[in-house]
């Protein structure tokens, strides 16, 4: 654990933040059970962040910069903390989705990382990463926040029917995930359609990947392995990769029948049933 007295603003995001909240809570004249009590925390969660022992989250900052008054300080700053947070390999890739203004992905066995659920996103970070929770969830729920702009992404969706089926942190959490897929049915900008096993052999059967379309830049193409990333703006790449997502778009349910196939398997399969 940092010690506070030591700790360099400069290191990380994570630094800093910790070091300005100490600033900030000593200026006000608070101790750190003080504030605690005012942001609904206990005081040694408040010496957990200031010490980067704990990761602050969104909602977190939001509650510090109300009651400090600190103008969104927080809350902006939490952003590039817990961006921080997500796997080094990944983080390139992160900045550039939330730069594009079109994302297509095609999803072979998992719901896409931008409309899990929190605690879907807990349950698959656990198997590798169960000292790390916390944090890792809080990272990838920060992704989200993308959707959540006065300008967000178009993002189409192509789900293999194996991510409705792939039971991951128990019925509950299952059905969870996939009514917040229904959410999104009558969103502008979210299009989700499963491809159903009655396909067959299909053009994405090498796994998952994304298209990220810019307004000024080129287009990008992304893939993932066990533990790193590849992109590339290879025009022939994207090409081969363009004209294998409109095939999968095609070969899948509409987003009507899509949502209906959704809403029946989470009744059937993860109902209320002993």
């Amino acid at each position: 654990m940092a010690n506070v007295q030591s700790l360099d603003p400069s290191a990380s995001p994570l630094d800093y933040y910790g070091w300005e909240l100490r600033r900030q809570r000593e200026a006000h004249g608070m101790r750190q059970g003080q504030l605690g009590e005012i942001i609904f925390c206990t005081g040694s969660l408040i010496g957990q962040i200031e010490t980067t022992k704990k990761v602050p989250t969104r909602d977190f900052s939001e509650r510090l910069d109300a009651a400090l008054g600190t103008d969104g300080v927080f809350s902006r700053l939490v952003g590039l903390v817990l961006r921080s947070q997500l796997p080094t390999w990944f983080q390139q890739y992160a900045d550039m989705e939330a730069k594009a203004t079109y994302i297509s992905t095609y999803q072979a066995q998992l719901v896409y990382g931008l409309l899990q659920t929190e605690e879907y996103a807990r349950a698959l970070l656990a198997v590798d990463h169960p000292n790390k929770v916390d944090e890792m969830a809080a990272a990838r729920l920060e992704r989200q926040q993308i959707l959540k702009g006065k300008n967000p992404p178009a993002l189409w969706i192509v789900l293999s029917e194996t991510a409705l089926l792939q039971e991951v942190g128990g019925r509950h959490v299952m059905r969870g995930q996939l009514a917040r897929l229904l959410d999104f049915r009558d969103s502008p900008w979210v299009q989700i359609q499963v491809l159903p096993f009655s396909v067959g052999q299909h053009t994405g059967m090498m796994g998952s990947f994304t298209l990220l379309r810019f307004e000024d830049d080129p287009d990008l193409f992304y893939v993932e392995s066990y533990d790193q990333g590849h992109m590339t703006a290879n025009p022939q790449v994207i090409k081969e990769r363009s004209v294998g997502y409109a095939r999968l778009q095609a070969a899948a349910l509409s987003p009507e029948d899509s949502a209906t196939l959704i809403a029946r398997v989470m009744e059937e399969r993860y109902g209320n049933k002993p």
